[in-house]
Formats: structure tokens, C-alpha cells, sequence
């Protein structure tokens, strides 16, 4: 199949996995076209709503749309890095074993992700960027494809460890999840209330997903949407050459490169999922506020004065 049929094809079969989300999950239509587009990209999400806005059945819905394997780990303060990775034992031979820990999964949902205390966190930072984890002195390969979809709650401050900057870079999106419409909410208490169940059918295979992600990396991108992108990113940090006025003015620290980059690939899926063969600067746009907003660190001024990264990334475009 050539790359514009299999484009052609991947924009039939994308409305088809919206149809499937679409019968467990009313609304968020944003967050799941978010969380789809993470996964077709071959990034990591974080998706951040307070508790009841079915961000863990979200990702639950997601993975068996997707045909995909999926484990959720509970977070919490005890939680050992062994916990997550695994950890060696000695056999009945008195030979060590490694006994391989829920990571070693296609889609692994940290739920909670800022209740375990920063060493635990850390467990991940490999696994999220090698797509391996080491233990021991010995490597070893996680399945593909691999994702990390991890939720956090805004509201609770106590008990919680706020994510480390290097950790926040991996994840390509942050999603946030708000309260439905009042429509919506009344179609959530109907289809939740009654002895319906309702049956997922996968629409993809691991194998499918792995040939979209190359399929994407393959779309060609004009140089004058990537100076968009990498110039749209430099404004972002302070007292740069680019910055602009209100990135001085409010923002202690910017995105790295790591953003432009994510956000090329997140600009081409974007454009193969809406049936177009390469991104302008109107897709870079369509991502970017989910792909800077955990990217740029507001100052004590910002904070007083109630400005959003959300305001600062618009005043940019």
C-alpha cells in the first residue's frame, strides 16, 4: 500500500476508533483525539482532570480499542521502583531470575502519578525514553509499542510529589480534562445507571500501530513549517534573541528542543489524521498548546497575577 492510501485508509479507520471510544466515553473530545494522536505519534501522555472525569477509563477504553496490552499501576507513597520494573530473585538452582514488573506492557497507566515520592517517579525516565529499563547491570527491551499514560490530580496537594521537569519533557502531550457540559453529564448518568454492557471492538493491532508510527515519521514537512515550530519554541524562552515581551515578563524557564520536536510529529499526525499528506502551520498550532503548556515555567508574577500558560502560548502564534 503506498503512503497515500495508507493515509487515506488510516482517516477511515481514525473515525472508527472515535465511533468505538465514543460508546464508554461521552465528551472530552479533545482529550481523546489527544490521547489517540499520542499513541499514533509514538508518545507519552499525561492527563490531568480532577477525580470522576473517567480519565482511568479513558485509557482502559483506549487500549482495547487499540488491541493493544494494557496494566495500570496504582501510585502511591510506598511504592518501590521494583515495584514498577521488577526485580531480581534467586531460583530454586540459586541462579538470579528476573521477574519482569507491570511496565512490561504496550500501555502502562501510572495512575496518580505524583503520589510516589521522586525515586520511584525516576523508574520511569528510562522506560519512557529507551523503551528499556535496566536492572542489575542488564538491559532489557520493553514491548512494542510502548506508552506511558499517566494521570494526575490538580486539587490534592497533600501527599504529592510535583514531577520533576526532566520527567514532564517526556511526556509529548499534557491533556487536561474538564467538567462535562451539562448535556453531556446527562447522558453520562443514563448510559451508567442502566445493565447495558457495551462491547469494544479493537480497531487496531500492535502491528498496525507500529506501521502508523512509521507512516507518520515518513510524511514530508516544508522547512518553513519547522522554522515555524523551532521559532515558535524559542520564543518560549526568556531573554532569548526571540523571546517575546510576555515571555519575559512571565515565564522563569522554556521549552527545550525536545518540544519542536514533538511538535513536527505531533503537527503530522495531525494532518494524516484529518486526511492531509503533509502539516502546515495551522496543524503545529492545533497541538501546541498541549504539547508547551508543561514545558515553560511561570514566575511568582504570572502566579499573582493569574496568567495561564494556556494565554502566554496564544499571545505566541
Amino acid at each position: 500500500m503506498s503512503d497515500v492510501a495508507a493515509v487515506e485508509n488510516l482517516v477511515i479507520k481514525y473515525k472508527e476508533l472515535q465511533q468505538e471510544v465514543g460508546k464508554i466515553i461521552i465528551g472530552q473530545h479533545d482529550a481523546i483525539d489527544h490521547v489517540l494522536l499520542s499513541v499514533l505519534c509514538g508518545g507519552h501522555s499525561l492527563l490531568i482532570g480532577v477525580p470522576g472525569l473517567a480519565k482511568t477509563l479513558l485509557v482502559n477504553t483506549i487500549s482495547q480499542t487499540l488491541g493493544l496490552d494494557f496494566k495500570r499501576i496504582q501510585f502511591t507513597p510506598d511504592l518501590m521502583p521494583s515495584d514498577i520494573i521488577g526485580s531480581e530473585i534467586l531460583d530454586e538452582n540459586r541462579h538470579f531470575k528476573f521477574i519482569k514488573g507491570p511496565i512490561f506492557s504496550n500501555i502502562v497507566l501510572a495512575d496518580e502519578i505524583n503520589r510516589t515520592p521522586p525515586k520511584t517517579q525516576a523508574a520511569l525516565l528510562e522506560a519512557m525514553q529507551e523503551k528499556s529499563v535496566t536492572v542489575a547491570g542488564h538491559q532489557y527491551k520493553l514491548d512494542a509499542p510502548f506508552f506511558v499514560l499517566a494521570t494526575q490530580n490538580p486539587i490534592e496537594q497533600e501527599g504529592t510529589y510535583p514531577l520533576p521537569e526532566a520527567q514532564l519533557d517526556r511526556f509529548m502531550f499534557s491533556i487536561f480534562l474538564d467538567y462535562p457540559t451539562y448535556q453531556e453529564e446527562v447522558d453520562i448518568v443514563k448510559s451508567t445507571t442502566n445493565d447495558e454492557v457495551k462491547v469494544i471492538n479493537p480497531i487496531f493491532s500492535a502491528q498496525e500501530i507500529l506501521n502508523l508510527q512509521h507512516l507518520i515519521r515518513r510524511i514530508p514537512v516544508a522547512d518553513n513549517v519547522i522554522e515555524y515550530a523551532v521559532s515558535l519554541v524559542s520564543k518560549t524562552r526568556p531573554n532569548s534573541t526571540k523571546a517575546a515581551q510576555i515571555v519575559n515578563d512571565y515565564i522563569d524557564w522554556g521549552a527545550g528542543p525536545r518540544a519542536s520536536q514533538n511538535l513536527i510529529i505531533a503537527a503530522k499526525g495531525y494532518a494524516a489524521i484529518h486526511g492531509k499528506f503533509s502539516p502546515d502551520i495551522e496543524d503545529v498550532q492545533a497541538v501546541a498548546e498541549a504539547i508547551l503548556r508543561h514545558r515553560i515555567v511561570k514566575n511568582y508574577k504570572a502566579e499573582a497575577e493569574g496568567i495561564t500558560e494556556e494565554q502566554i502560548i496564544k499571545e505566541l502564534f
